[in-house]
């Protein structure tokens, strides 16, 4: 595989990767590997407007909302209106609950796989990158 000069290019060639990886364990669910990972921040944070979560994810909106629209049209999440009308707040259901109990083998499985690979130390110094850069380009980004 040739190297890639450019560090989105090498990001998102690695991240494609990844997430056919994933779709192909989760195929089986019909999930996509977006949306298991909002099921698992819907999980961890209860209760969030739209705004917050495509913060936490670094989603444009637009993906976003699509992305959400068929999430509602399954049932695993409940949406309710804030105070302004624009406002959505987003919460896991029942249904999306249960979805999550039986993605989350599959993801176990595929994360296991991964890890072993990789080794343990590559793992953990991988997941630091991806947070730290995530975290530089969200707040500095304009700087750059």
């Amino acid at each position: 595989m040739p190297a890639l000069p450019c560090m989105c290019g090498s990001f998102r060639r690695t991240s494609r990767a990844l997430t056919q990886m994933y779709e192909n364990a989760l195929r089986p669910l019909k999930l996509r590997a977006t949306q298991l990972t909002i099921l698992q921040v819907l999980s961890r944070a209860g209760e969030v407007s739209q705004g917050q979560l495509g913060e936490m994810l670094a989603m444009d909106s637009t993906s976003l909302t699509r992305t959400l629209a068929i999430m509602v049209r399954q049932g695993w999440i409940s949406e309710r209106r804030g105070k302004d009308r624009r406002e959505r707040w987003l919460r896991l259901s029942g249904t999306g609950e249960a979805q999550l109990r039986r993605a989350l083998p599959v993801w176990e499985k595929v994360q296991s796989r991964l890890r072993r690979e990789v080794g343990e130390q590559a793992w953990n110094d991988l997941l630091q990158v991806t947070r730290q850069m995530t975290g530089l380009i969200t707040t500095k980004g304009d700087w750059l």
